[in-house]
């Protein structure tokens, strides 16, 4: 990552773009096939498409693959591939009305499973988001507007728990430990899960506002002691430390407007990315001390729209996807 100046864009080469046929919500980039993304659109109605499309770092370009496409009923609220660099076949899941698994093949996609918890199987609460364990792969948790969170064990097709996690619509969920989850709320809590205990949850931090739901819920995968949450209508991104609940270690608050999604560096334990309405994405260092005056962004990019998504490449860390209206950007940092 480049020790770039405080306020710096990224350079014209450094960004790639590509225009879906349909608005784009939903996006994946593989841990373990570097050129390829998933992107999902979005479409108020119950047919949509997940599409692949390859990522050529070297050009840098991204094109379509007319073969490795899907439908798939109501847009996808969260696509992720299987977390494992080393996954023996690169396994997508997508969640919606039902969490689901699909194999994507070198010209094809192929259904691997729908897991329903619903005792009704004609519906079932539809799942705001899902996180996949990146140490016990075979776990996924899925969050849902039924107030529950939903622990399943994919290999073998079950739920291993299913915990009524908040008194409200639960908006997001991710993994910590291979046994511990965290989730935020329409209720405006963050708490966090220990599957070894789980009559019992502990709240590590309540909106400042009553009844401000919590939207996303960012785990910094390289130091656990960190997570990142943001408010519904709020340009602020909360850094929580779950040694010291309650008070935020952190807020960064240089959006001009509501931010919607955030994502923590792969590689580095100190940077996070957040985009919004303001039709920017920021790229934040956090100082081991906080000024007195806020901390501002190392590097902006202005997308000239509304973001609604972004996702930090596992594989390629030099690079951020992004997505707004019917496109799809990548951005070298």
């Amino acid at each position: 990552m480049d020790n770039s100046t405080q306020d710096s864009h990224p350079r014209a080469d450094n960004v790639v773009t590509y225009d879906f046929s349909h608005p784009i919500y939903a996006m994946a980039v593989s841990a373990a096939d570097r050129r390829r993304i998933a992107v999902g659109s979005y479409i108020e109605d119950l047919k949509n498409r997940v599409d692949i499309i390859t990522f050529s770092e070297d050009s840098p370009s991204l094109k379509p693959n007319p073969s490795l496409f899907f439908e798939h009923p109501y847009p996808p609220t969260k696509l992720l591939f299987h977390p494992s660099p080393s996954a023996p076949s690169n396994i997508l899941a997508s969640s919606g009305d039902f969490l689901r698994l699909w194999e994507v093949k070198d010209s094809s996609i192929e259904p691997i499973s729908t897991l329903n918890n619903s005792n009704t199987s004609e519906y079932s609460a539809p799942l705001t988001s899902f996180d996949w364990n990146e140490l016990e792969p075979r776990r996924i948790g899925t969050s849902s507007i039924d107030t529950t969170c939903t622990i399943w064990d994919i290999e073998k097709g079950v739920v291993e728990t299913q915990l009524i996690a908040h008194d409200k619509e639960v908006y997001d969920i991710a993994w910590g430990e291979a046994g511990v989850f965290a989730s935020v709320s329409a209720d405006g809590s963050v708490r966090i899960f220990d599957l070894r205990d789980k009559e019992h949850s502990t709240i590590i931090y309540e909106s400042p506002m009553p009844d401000t739901p919590l939207l996303r819920l960012a785990w910094n995968k390289q130091d656990l002691r960190y997570m990142a949450t943001i408010l519904m209508d709020s340009n602020k991104i909360v850094i929580l430390d779950i040694r010291s609940p309650t008070m935020p270690v952190a807020e960064l608050e240089r959006h001009n407007a509501s931010v919607n999604a955030i994502g923590w560096a792969p590689q580095s334990c100190r940077h996070i990315c957040s985009a919004g309405d303001d039709g920017q994405a920021l790229l934040w260092e956090l100082p081991t001390v906080a000024g007195p005056n806020g901390i501002d962004p190392m590097l902006v990019y202005s997308a000239g729209s509304e973001i609604n998504q972004l996702q930090w490449s596992p594989a390629q860390p030099d690079w951020i996807a992004i997505a707004f209206g019917n496109k799809m950007q990548m951005l070298k940092v």
